[in-house]
This record gives C-alpha cells, sequence and structure tokens, in this order.
C-alpha cells in the first residue's frame, strides 16, 4: 500500500462514467489488490458542502498527492 488510508488525494485522470475530473480531490477509504496484482482504492468523493456523493474504486496510478503550491476550487458535477 503506496498512500495511507482516510487521507484525501487528487484524481491524476478524468474519470468520465462518474462525472469526475482530474484534479478532482478524493478521499481514500479503502485499500485493494487486483487479482492481476495491481494495487488500487475506494475513494469517497464529496461535494462543496460536505456531503459524500459517490464511492469508486481506482487503481493507485489515478492518483496523486496534494502539493502545497495547489488551491482548492469549486466546479459544477457533470452527468455521469
Amino acid at each position: 500500500m503506496k498512500f495511507e488510508l482516510y487521507k484525501d488525494m487528487v484524481l491524476a485522470c478524468d474519470l468520465p462514467a462518474e462525472g469526475l475530473k482530474r484534479g478532482d480531490i478524493v478521499k481514500l477509504v479503502e485499500h485493494h489488490t487486483a487479482p492481476n496484482g495491481e494495487e488500487g482504492y475506494s475513494v469517497e468523493v464529496v461535494n462543496a458542502l460536505g456531503d459524500t456523493i459517490a464511492v469508486v474504486t481506482v487503481p493507485e496510478s489515478a492518483l496523486e498527492p496534494l502539493r502545497e503550491d495547489e488551491i482548492c476550487c469549486v466546479r459544477l458535477l457533470t452527468a455521469a
């Protein structure tokens, strides 16, 4: 497991089926190892008010840590 659970991370790619985009902030909630050995995580997505709007599974490669030179912003959730 590369990343610590319950930490905020950033999506490194778009997830069109879920209406999510690169740069969206997610929280790691569970670690998975796929049968092919690929590491992955279940991530929680919340809206600007803190309400959970989705929990999705992504490969480890779809995640990046937050950096100190980044700022948070708000966008409308696109329909999946």
